[in-house]
């Protein structure tokens, strides 16, 4: 497997949101020689969709995605108002030129125990997504999450889940694949290799620290956990997978501490030695 060179990473800006906003994480992607960036929505709203998708152009970027859409069981149904965010999303996806539209999907709705109704209704809310994405020419990349966020954040948990929706929909939808929520899945490679390179349309590094101080907000960089990256990537390239690699790390007691330039050239590093 070849090196991952600078060229060869995307910066999702979660990894330096206290520090940078997106603006200044666009610079400082490209200042650093990355090949794409990844913006959160309301990073991008702030800054606005057009002026970012200019200066994202005028960096010589590529967008590896878009996060996020989904929450599709955030009101207890399918409201106008979830499926308008989510047409939103789209549209501010092709607006940047992303690859795809990451989807975190919800979990339960509140005060329900109703785990099978929650994945229907994402079910129901991706297909309707889905329909108006691909008539503006947008992929849909379901994220599935680990399982310890069933209940508030994505009731899709595995690849093989999030693979089935695929089967049932069609085109113009895949998956995003997380280092960070796949790695322990005995299934996991045997469901890359299902997903083939048409419906693999992100995969995003970082680490999974033992111990883990908090479930959302203590991601480790590459190199400082347990997962086999490389393992993972090589599972992923055998697909033909040539998508820029997307470093994606919450942090709040150690990186998002950091000053945003040291956590850019160690990703760098750690890129090129532990993935």
């Amino acid at each position: 497997m070849d090196t991952i060179t600078p060229e060869r990473l995307s910066l999702n800006t979660a990894t330096t949101r206290p520090q940078w906003t997106l603006d200044k994480a666009i610079d400082g992607a490209a200042r650093h020689g990355f090949g794409g960036v990844s913006p959160w929505r309301d990073q991008l709203q702030a800054l606005g969709a057009e002026k970012a998708a200019r200066q994202i152009r005028e960096a010589g970027l590529a967008v590896s995605g878009l996060c996020r859409g989904g929450w599709y069981t955030a009101e207890g149904a399918l409201t106008n108002a979830v499926i308008d965010d989510n047409r939103k999303a789209v549209d501010e996806a092709a607006t940047i030129g992303a690859a795809c539209l990451v989807m975190v999907v919800g979990g339960l709705s509140p005060r329900s125990r109703d785990l099978a109704g929650a994945r229907a209704m994402i079910e129901d809310g991706l297909a309707n997504t889905l329909d108006y994405a691909r008539s503006v020419g947008v992929k849909i990349a379901i994220e599935p999450l680990h399982p310890m966020y069933a209940a508030d954040r994505a009731a899709v948990n595995t690849m093989a889940q999030a693979l089935d929706i695929c089967d049932r929909l069609g085109d113009g939808i895949g998956v995003a694949a997380d280092v960070y929520h796949i790695w322990w899945d005995p299934a996991v490679k045997d469901q890359i290799a299902r997903a083939g390179n048409d419906r693999l349309m992100a995969f995003h590094l970082c680490d999974w620290l033992v111990p883990t101080a908090d479930m959302l907000n203590d991601r480790g960089m590459m190199g400082d956990g347990v997962i086999d990256i490389p393992d993972l990537r090589q599972a992923v390239e055998a697909q033909g997978f040539s998508g820029l690699n997307e470093v994606e790390i919450f942090s709040a007691e150690n990186w998002w501490k950091r000053d945003p330039d040291e956590v850019m050239e160690m990703i760098i590093a750690r890129a090129a030695s532990s993935c």
